[in-house]
This record gives C-alpha cells, structure tokens and sequence, in this order.
C-alpha cells in the first residue's frame, strides 16, 4: 500500500492546477487520471484525416490566459506556446453582415460604429470600464467566497455609486445590457453570442455579466490556443507535477474516497489498490459523482444528498469536427480572420433557442460557435487546409441513436452552408460527438453538459454545486471539490483547483486544523438549520 500526502482525483486542467499548488509546496502528490490521457476536456486527436489536430472538447483559452493562477505557473518553462487568430471573434450573419471583434478596442469600435451612430464610442467606454476593474474583478472571480480583499479593492476603484453600477450589470440580462449601450445590432451580437457561452437565456439576470466578461477578457487577451493542440495545455500542467513532487498515472479510476472518523484517510483503484493519504483528497470530479458516489451516503448529511439530487446540469453539447481542403468560403471577408465564429442566429433568434431549449425542442436553426483552429494555429493542419470544429447546445432528456445524430449534424451543416455558400464542398472528412460521447470520452461532461452544472444564478457563489458555503470544503474533513461544480464553475482558468489546493495547505498545520473543525461545525449548522 502506498501512502501520500496528497491524492488528486482527476487530471482535468482543474485537478492538474491543484496539484501544481500542492507540488509547490513540496507535497508528496498523486494525480489519478481515469482516461488513457491528461486533460479531461483539454484534448486534441487526429480524429477526422491524418495531419489535422482536433480540439475534442475546449479550444480557445482567455480565462486561462488572464487567469493569475495559471500566469503564475509560467508554464511555457513547460513546453506551453500561446498563439492566437488575426481577429479574436466574429459574428456572422446570414445576409453576410458580420459583427467582428478586433484584436484592438479601436478597431472593434471602427467596425460596430458602421452598425449605429455612437456604438464605436460606447464599445471604448466598455472597454474603458474593463481596465479599470480588471485585476481587482479577477482576483474575486478565481477567488474562493467571499473574496473579502478583492471586493475591497473593486470598492476602492468604483466608490459605492460604481459599485451599485457594477452590481446592478451582475443581474442585467444581456439583451438589456445591448439595448442600454447600443443602437444597432452588432455590439449586442457580440455581447449576446458570448454569454451565450454558458447556459445562462440571453433574457435571464447575469446574463449580461458573462457576455461582457467574455467580450472583454477578448478584447484583452484574445481568445488565445495552445500551439500544436489544446492537449498542449494539459500536457504542460502535467510535465510541471512531475518536474516537481508529483506523479501523473493515467488509466486509473478511483471507485471510491475511505473516511475514516469524519477524515479522507485513502482512496481506492477500480484496480483494487488503496492509496493512503495524510493530508487531502483533492477531487476533480462533478458534485454528483462526488457525493453519494465516491463518498459512501453514510458519511454525509441527509439534506446534501436531497440538495446534490436536485443538482442542475447545463445543455448538453453537439459537436462536429472538420478536415477542409481550404478555409472556410464565408459570404463576409470579415469572418475569414476570426479564430471563433459564431452564427445561425441574430439577437432575436438567441431568445428563440433558448426558448427551444428551455421547452425540450431542438432548435431547427441552432445558434453556433466554430472554431477555425488553423486560422488560430497553422500547425493544426497542412497548408492550405483548415481544421474546424462547431458545437450547439440541445434540450436535456434526448436519446441519441444515429438517426438522431445524423439529423443534427445536417441542422449544423446547414447553418454553416447559410453563412458559407458551398462549405460542404470543402469537407474531406468529419467527424462527429454526440453527448453521449462526450460523457464516454470524460465523466465530468455528463450528458454532454460542458460547464460543471449550469451557471444561472441559482446554482452560483453559496449555491454552488449546493446551499452551502461556496467553497471548496466538504462535510468530510480533508477532502475538497475540486472541479467545475465548485465555484467559480466553468472554463478552463484552473480555479477550483486553485483554491481547494490553497485551502488543504492552510488546513494542512495545527491553526489550519482547528479552521478545518470550525468550518465543518458551519456546514453542519448550514444542513441542519436547512432540514428543519
């Protein structure tokens, strides 16, 4: 039997993160992959026709690149290139209008100005509000709650009328966020299309919140990719662990977490080998699968089990991949330059799929985002050639059999055909995910939900994964949520890692101990108070 400080359940970029903070505080970790490979949903193939690199999950990373946490690990001493597009986004319209964002806030502005008298100056007033929050506002995003210092400084920066400002733009529905800034419809476009990015309906509170954080993390730092593949990420994250004291096994699932008194005091191998821990279990799995799963029923309060039972997932995914003879044949030169295109929709038909998804109907004209990864990265296919993805989101409760998949995949092509006169003409190969095979290819995707359960409001900070304190800690003394079911969810930034890891070394000595019993008596009085 072998014994470690440290095991971390998962090699998903989450995990991956978390072990890094724990090797560099020189614990003796082990990471405990189940998939053949590092990364979870940062992974790339040949899955389509030989020299063309496919992103099977995440492609385009601006979390990771404005994430401190990840900055912090430096890892291009790793082997990690950050490469990006000539233009961060694009959406395209079907009558060839196209709203683009620019690698420069000047630039964008000059392009949405064309859409309404005053947009350009209102997009650099967005702009100019982003920089002055930047740091502060991160620092309480990839911080567990409540971010007491970074609030602080948000407060200092805005004084209590901005604050206001900025709260009142954290439950703004991102359709009125574009009404209240823009009068024509390019600037909404791109708001919308990337809040579109979680699960969040373009007319729900914090809607306006995503699309705006996207849209200027774009603007920031582009929506950068890894060279070679997004797999380049993990497999940097990872080489970093074993540069240090840690050790990455793939092909290793954990069936089960032992408690003992309370404590993680081991895990358990569908191998049948037993780890022993003195320190934590750090688990990059869902909460789902966490609590009732690899943590026997017996260890936890009623009320979790009953909360984690009504656990929301997001919509499930959709996904094609493309090898094309030559780059995409837009209607818009505009769309050409655009590592991320989005498409099939305008601002009234994002409320249209919503509406569809919301009421278990597949949308007929699905809203879109492609990735033109050779236009982002030239190494992703032979020259010449273009190496594409696009996914869509669908209603919950499908049953996926080919007839299914085969009609999806003709909704898909025909929303790109739209936009792109003869792209079929392109195809040499294609190949297809459904979220059945999403779920097959990483656990964590369940159901082909790709954000760790949905990020409305209800399922946020002290929500997330349930009522409860909102962060990494679990009734179980040394066992932390390590995955997108913790705050701050979804992306790849590596903050519930981040901060489950930060949180086991401050529990780690005798003060951090007697904090560790202080918090598990508050989960407790939490659950209780709930049960009554």
């Amino acid at each position: 039997m072998r014994t470690v400080d440290a095991v971390v359940i998962g090699a998903g970029p989450n995990g991956l993160v978390g072990a890094n903070a724990l090797v560099d505080a020189g614990w003796d970790v082990l990471v405990l992959e189940a998939q053949p490979d590092v990364g979870g949903a940062v992974r790339t193939a040949e899955v389509t026709a030989p020299g063309f690199r496919n992103d099977l999950f995440s492609a385009f990373y601006p979390l990771a690149a404005a994430s401190p946490l990840v900055r912090g690990l430096h890892l291009e001493d790793h082997g990690l290139t950050w490469v990006r597009a000539p233009d961060v986004l694009a959406h395209a319209l079907d009558d060839g209008r196209t709203a683009v964002l620019r690698d420069r806030p000047e630039d964008t502005a000059a392009g949405l100005e064309a859409w309404g008298a005053g947009d350009g100056d209102a997009w650099l007033a967005m702009a100019a509000h982003w920089r002055r929050l930047r740091d502060p506002l991160l620092d309480a995003l990839f911080t567990p709650v409540p971010p007491v210092r970074a609030l602080a400084r948000v407060l200092r920066r805005t004084g209590a009328t901005g604050a206001l400002d900025l709260a009142r733009l954290a439950t703004l529905p991102v359709r009125r966020l574009a009404d209240e800034n823009f009068r024509g419809e390019g600037g909404g476009l791109l708001l919308a299309g990337n809040a579109m990015h979680a699960d969040i309906p373009p007319d729900a509170a914090g809607s306006g919140l995503f699309g705006w954080l996207l849209a200027m993390l774009g603007q920031d730092v582009g929506f950068p990719v890894p060279q070679g593949g997004a797999g380049e990420l993990a497999q940097a994250l990872a080489r970093r662990v074993a540069a240090g004291t840690g050790e990455v096994r793939t092909g290793e699932r954990v069936t089960s977490v032992e408690v003992r008194d309370g404590r993680a005091v081991a895990v358990r191998t569908a191998g049948g080998e037993r780890v022993a821990v003195r320190r934590a279990v750090l688990a990059d799995v869902t909460a789902p699968a966490l609590y009732g799963g690899l943590v026997d029923a017996r260890h936890l309060p009623e009320r979790l089990l009953r909360d984690v039972a009504r656990f929301q997932w997001d919509h499930p995914t959709f996904k094609m991949n493309w090898a094309l003879d030559r780059p995409i044949p837009w209607r818009s030169p505009d769309a050409r330059g655009a590592g991320t295109v989005h498409l099939g929709v305008d601002l009234d038909g994002f409320v249209d799929v919503a509406a569809d998804l919301s009421t278990g109907r597949v949308p007929e004209h699905p809203f879109l985002l492609v990735g033109q990864m050779t236009t982002a990265d030239p190494t992703r296919s032979p020259a010449g050639t273009e190496s594409v993805w696009a996914y869509t989101h669908l209603p919950h409760g499908m049953t996926w059999d080919e007839a299914t998949a085969a009609d999806e995949e003709r909704r898909v092509e025909e929303a790109i055909e739209r936009t792109a006169p003869g792209f079929r003409d392109t195809v040499l190969a294609r190949h297809r995910q459904t979220p059945d095979d999403l779920m097959a290819a990483d656990a964590n995707l369940h159901h082909g939900s790709i954000n760790g359960g949905t990020a409305n409001l209800h399922q946020q900070l002290v929500f997330r994964p349930t009522v409860g304190l909102g962060r990494p800690e679990t009734p179980v003394r040394g066992l932390y949520l390590a995955s997108a079911s913790a705050h701050p969810g979804g992306g790849v930034h590596g903050a519930p890692g981040w901060n489950a890891a930060r949180v086991a070394l401050k529990e780690s000595g005798a003060l951090g101990s007697a904090r560790a019993r202080v918090v598990q008596s508050v989960w407790g009085r939490v659950l209780r108070d709930e049960a009554r």
